[in-house]
């Protein structure tokens, strides 16, 4: 809302859906972009390019729909010489769990979103507390539940969300739910101070479960995961040298360093053939081919984090990146879902 205040938006690609239609980011010139054509075919198309698997990319914000600006200011995934955000970190979400305190009933079975209301884990599950990605992993958890069905999971109607809504609450009640969390920090402490045994995580909490020493598994869910791509823009009012200076670091992030960073605390960058320069065999074995691990590998603080010989739950960037059930997104009835969230919160 305030342009004049930054220089540089760094954002997930659904808040586009608010950010584009107020003119608070002017559009990124691909002929400033240095690696542009190394950036992978995902952000692009909305799919791997030679892979076999295809990521489903069809429910929620697919970030491809809303990345090239159009003649008449729209975006859409129709290839221009200018770009809304430019792509960068990425990732497949789902939710971790302590395998030692699952029942038997469930870890026998394949893992599922479902467990997320499993009657049997009543007391020890924690959602994510904001409205635009908690709702879209409680819709995951009711639908593979057999609750409800939704016509299209990433962009509910006023009905549908009533429903989950109505579900969540009448959970809620019974005590199903044992927090709800706002940072990756506050995630992870739950699980470390044993108050929840099945959470829905991202990335870097999964660093803190590791350095804590706790034996977790973060969950391939048969139905999928809840994807997310991050990006940088550029507010309307940079000029100057100070817009050289923007473009700089867009460019820096596409240098290797960067997304090799990343890549250590489980994030993916849109340009990985670039970062493998910064990063052993060990490493790019193991965070993009799902390779054992040869080596003790390094945490983003160079600590070691990976012991040898560990896998990472889910494989590698292709597997992980073909089996995409929804995006996170910016609903069109987006408003009504945060009142009755809040709702929710309060119940």
């Amino acid at each position: 809302m305030h342009p004049d205040r930054y220089e540089l938006y760094d954002q997930w690609f659904h808040s586009i859906d608010c950010l584009w239609p107020t003119h608070a980011l002017q559009p990124v010139e691909l002929s400033r972009i240095r690696r542009w054509d190394e950036v992978n075919a995902l952000p692009r198309t909305g799919r791997l390019a030679k892979t076999k698997a295809q990521p489903a990319g069809g429910a929620g914000c697919v970030p491809a729909d809303r990345l090239f600006v159009q003649a008449d200011g729209t975006l859409a995934r129709k290839p221009s010489e200018r770009i809304s955000m430019l792509p960068l970190t990425h990732n497949a979400d789902s939710f971790v769990y302590l395998p030692d305190s699952m029942p038997a009933s469930l870890i026998d079975g394949e893992e599922s979103w479902a467990w997320l209301l499993a009657p049997e884990l009543a007391g020890r599950v924690a959602l994510q507390a904001d409205a635009a990605i908690g709702a879209i992993d409680a819709a995951l958890a009711v639908e593979a539940s057999g609750l409800m069905r939704f016509r299209d999971i990433g962009n509910l109607e006023i009905e549908e969300i009533d429903g989950l809504i109505g579900t969540l609450i009448e959970f809620k009640r019974r005590g199903h739910f044992a927090g709800f969390w706002s940072s990756f920090a506050e995630a992870a402490q739950l699980m470390i101070a044993n108050k929840v045994v099945i959470q829905s995580i991202w990335s870097p909490a999964t660093v803190e479960l590791e350095r804590a020493g706790l034996n977790f598994r973060l969950a391939r869910p048969r139905e999928g995961y809840r994807a997310w791509f991050g990006g940088i823009g550029i507010s309307r009012l940079a000029h100057g040298r100070v817009l050289d200076a923007a473009y700089e670091y867009l460019n820096w992030w596409l240098e290797g360093w960067a997304g090799a960073t990343m890549a250590r605390q489980g994030f993916y960058i849109s340009n990985p053939e670039r970062s493998r320069a910064q990063m052993s065999d060990a490493e790019w074995a193991y965070w993009y081919d799902g390779a054992r691990a040869s080596a003790e590998l390094p945490g983003p603080t160079s600590k070691h984090l990976v012991p040898v010989g560990q896998v990472r739950d889910g494989g590698g960037y292709v597997a992980r990146m073909s089996r995409i059930a929804v995006w996170d997104s910016v609903m069109d009835e987006h408003n009504y879902l945060v009142r009755r969230w809040t709702e929710f919160m309060r119940s």
